[in-house]
Parts: C-alpha cells; structure tokens; sequence
C-alpha cells in the first residue's frame, strides 16, 4: 500500500464526542463507546479490562452473533512492545549491548556506512526506511486483497526495503516510525539465541507468563479462535467490505505478526510495567521517552498524557501501543495505578473519519470521563503499521 494512502486512511485524532446521554446513563461508558463506535461503521469491538469484557456489533458481518471478548485478534505494531522486551533481555545478560551499532551482531545486514545502535532501532531514531517500497508491497486497496499469501524470510523485507532505500535522517537526530528497524530487531533476537523468534517468545514471555492466546504465526494464514473477524472496503462501491482475517504477515514477523487476546496483552502488559519481565534499571531505560509525532516514545513503549491530548481534563499517563494492520486495529494501554484496558476494532485502514475517532473511546473511557468539548489533535497519536 502506498504509504500515501495508509497515511490518510489510517489517521485517526485522539480526541473526544459526547456519548448520547440515555446511553451514557444506562450502561457502562466503555460500553457506550463501542456501541457508539459500531454505529459510526466499524462492523465489530471488543474491549477487555479489569472487572469488564465488553463486545459490539456483529464478528461476522454474514451471519448474527457478536465478537468473543475471550478470542483472539492481529495485534499488529503492539507486537513491538514484545520484540523490544526480548532484546532488553537480552542486554540484561550482557548478550546484546544497547549503545553498540546493530552491525556488530549482524554483519553485512544494512548496507549504510552510518552506525545504528541497538537503541537507536528500539526507539525509532535509527533514520532506516518505515516499510517497503510500493512495488514491494500494497500499492492500492485491491493489492491488499490479492497479495495475501506472499512468503517473506526472516530478512527478505529488511533487505528490500534497505537496499532501495536511503536512510531517512542521520542516526539519533530525529523520530520516524520503522517497521523495517523491528524486523531488525527480531533478526537480532534469532541471530543472538540461534533460535527462531517465535521459541524465544515462548521460552521467555508466553510461556513464564501463560499467554495461552498469544504466538507469531508467520506463514500460518489462518486465525484460529478469533474474537471477529476483519474487514476493510478495498472496492469502490458498489462491492462491500471484503474479509481480510485470513493473511500471511510474514513480511511483519518482528514489526507487528502477533496474535493475541485482550486478556493476554493486559497480563503481558501488567507483568513488564510490574517489573517481571526486565530488571529496575532496564524499565527505567525502557520507559525514557524522546517527542514522537504527538506523543513519546521509549524503546518500544508509546506515552500519552490524555490531558495534553485533549481527551481528559485530569493529568493521566498512559503507556502501551497501538496497532494497525488490515481489518484489525489494538489499542492497549496502561496506567501507573494499575488499570489496563486492550480494545479491537474491525475495520482500520479504510474507517471513516468519525468511526476512527469513536473506536477510541472505549479505551479514553477506562481512565477518565472524556472531556467535552472536543479537543482533536493535528495528527494520530497511535502510528500506524
């Protein structure tokens, strides 16, 4: 897809609408917001927090019944928060060191002369190219209904994407999403443990932390026990939405393949910021933040401050990731106090304005009343995949 189009169609304010008040007065506000969201046009929500499961709409737009709040989704770009722990992990035991260029570990992967360290590629300042080029990947919506089967080795996006590519800025003097620099990042994870990232995955978060939902499928197309299913209208009218579940995102094997549940990403996300996962000092790295295109961004971790937002009148910061890939799009996000909430809309790249802004209430809603009226940022806090 031209990154032209992912960026017009995937921007999405974080700002706030009123909820209808008889709603707002009958239901739980994370509940209104999904069903606020679903009457903006997004086919279905799921949203999973402490103390709630709640689903809107349809998982099927083909048949009756609504989304499973215990099934599974494509968590797209939150798979870096996954991929950022595993290489924290390893510079906890001396395998990986954070301010060493990426060359060192893997010798003749990138072709500029330019060193990048292992942190710069964690928090997006390492200047290389955020995805493939069109004529590597989606250059229109129908490509991303036929192109659904496509192979890509553990370094095949890498080396495509750099070789034709210049680095976008000189290392560390600016912020530019990557997608290409995490599947660095997972090539680097496999070359240090000589061992497949989805082992490593398994050894050292899923299993320990029992994410029975969660795993990266790679080739495997199929999602089994999916919460809804996906969907974006990549036709003009008068054809539908087109069923987009069934896919191989192996060109985004680091950069955002995983599948998970809302229950999984809040226990995986409760255990890093609880300390389980990293040591103190490590965390405390994790969670150093550089300005990021509305937001912060640590090495692998996005912070929001919903007041600077405009979403909250109280001084609320959250941390966590976003994600987008066709048909699914995550929020899952995290307060100091300890509230945790992962939501799942099914239509992402080809929502509508006011449906992209509603699809972000329901997680708004678990930290504060949303703040009326509406304060919209110039540009979406969450990047896209």
């Amino acid at each position: 897809m031209r990154r032209s189009f992912v960026a017009i169609a995937c921007a999405a304010l974080l700002s706030v609408t009123a909820l209808p008040a008889a709603a707002a007065g009958k239901t739980d506000p994370r509940q209104a917001a999904m069903d606020t969201a679903v009457a903006a046009g997004i086919p279905g929500m799921v949203a999973v927090a402490d103390g709630f499961r709640g689903v809107s709409g349809v998982a099927d737009i083909t048949r009756p019944g609504k989304p499973t709040a215990s099934g599974r989704w494509r968590i797209a770009s939150v798979s870096k928060v996954f991929v950022a722990t595993l290489v924290l992990q390893l510079v906890a035991e001396k395998r990986v060191g954070l301010d060493e260029p990426v060359q060192r570990y893997l010798p003749g992967l990138l072709p500029y002369p330019e060193p990048i360290t292992v942190r710069q590629v964690l928090q997006h300042t390492s200047g290389l190219p955020r995805d493939l080029l069109p004529e590597d990947s989606w250059a229109t919506g129908p490509e991303i209904d036929t192109e659904r089967f496509e192979h890509f080795d553990s370094d095949d996006e890498i080396r495509l994407s750099t070789s034709k590519q210049p680095l976008q800025f000189k290392p560390g003097t600016s912020w530019a999403y990557s997608n290409t620099g995490y599947n660095v990042l997972a090539l680097l994870v496999e070359k240090t443990t000589r061992k497949p990232l989805e082992r490593v995955l398994a050894e050292r978060i899923t299993g320990p932390l029992h994410l029975r939902d969660t795993s990266l499928p790679r080739d495997f197309p199929f999602l089994i026990g999916a919460a809804a299913r996906g969907y974006e209208q990549l036709y003009d009218a008068p054809r539908g939405l087109t069923d987009v579940t069934t896919y191989n995102y192996s060109r985004y094997y680091g950069a955002g393949g995983m599948v998970s549940s809302g229950a999984d990403l809040n226990r995986f996300f409760e255990a890093l910021l609880g300390g389980r996962l990293l040591p103190a000092d490590l965390l405390a790295q994790m969670k150093k933040t550089v300005p990021a295109a509305g937001m912060e961004y640590g090495l692998g971790l996005m912070k929001l401050n919903l007041k600077e937002l405009g979403a909250c009148a109280e001084d609320i910061t959250i941390w966590g990731h976003g994600g987008d890939l066709p048909g699914f799009n995550t929020l899952s996000f995290h307060d100091e106090s300890g509230k945790n909430i992962s939501t799942l809309a099914t239509v992402d790249l080809t929502a509508s304005p006011d449906a992209s802004l509603k699809r972000q209430l329901p997680m708004v809603n678990e930290f504060c009343t949303p703040v009326i009226p509406v304060k919209a940022a110039a540009q979406a806090p969450v990047p896209s995949l």
